[in-house]
């Protein structure tokens, strides 16, 4: 099996959605760290993996592919063959397919969001981004009440794409005191084999 390429950024909650997928998968990965500080991303070479200039990207052999949400999907059609991941009855596939637009929306403007205000400087409404977050978390708190996974029976890529960045919430200042059952997803998506952390900031609630 080739080894594939990945194109990250270690505090990239994108990034770590592909890569720890990747390594759940079992699958041999060459990390390749992209200075966004310096600009990387926006540069010609770069730009030809991916015209929006952003990580992560991937290059499996002849494909390259961006946006984290496709490479999950495209890993999970590759190379899952028990259809584990990405499940393929119609229901449960829409189910995935919900909380990938979760994890591209509400996630993305709440803590997400709240997070990039405190690790990366950038210019939001942090106040708004901890609103969302905290009544987006609510609702997931709450859909976790007797499930273990957000979609079926056990884990799939609706739990890849949402892990990170409410697992870093605290970097936002978003607590997770409040949310038992999103601690405890947190907790089984950890314990999974072939899990990997994502770097920690020292700031937020974190510092």
């Amino acid at each position: 099996m080739s080894t594939i390429k990945l194109y990250r950024h270690a505090l990239s909650g994108h990034s770590h959605r592909v890569e720890v997928f990747l390594s759940l998968l079992g699958l041999p990965i060459e990390i390749i760290d992209v200075d966004l500080a310096k600009g990387a991303h926006k540069q010609t070479d770069f730009l030809k993996k991916n015209i929006f200039g952003q990580v992560p990207v991937i290059e499996d052999q002849d494909t390259t592919l961006s946006d984290s949400n496709a490479i999950l999907i495209y890993l999970a059609n590759k190379y899952d063959a028990g259809n584990k991941w990405l499940p393929t009855d119609a229901v449960s596939a829409a189910e995935v397919q919900r909380f990938l637009s979760l994890a591209a929306g509400k996630i993305a403007s709440g803590p997400a969001a709240a997070r990039l205000v405190n690790v990366f400087g950038a210019g939001l409404d942090h106040d708004a981004a901890k609103e969302t977050a905290h009544a987006t978390l609510s609702v997931i708190d709450a859909h976790l009440n007797k499930r273990l996974w957000l979609v079926g029976k056990t884990p799939s890529i609706a739990d890849i794409a949402n892990y990170a960045y409410i697992a870093h919430a605290p970097e936002g200042d978003v607590s997770l005191e409040n949310y038992p059952n999103i601690r405890s997803w947190l907790k089984r998506f950890e314990d999974l084999e072939g899990f990997v952390p994502m770097q920690k900031t020292a700031v937020g609630l974190n510092f």
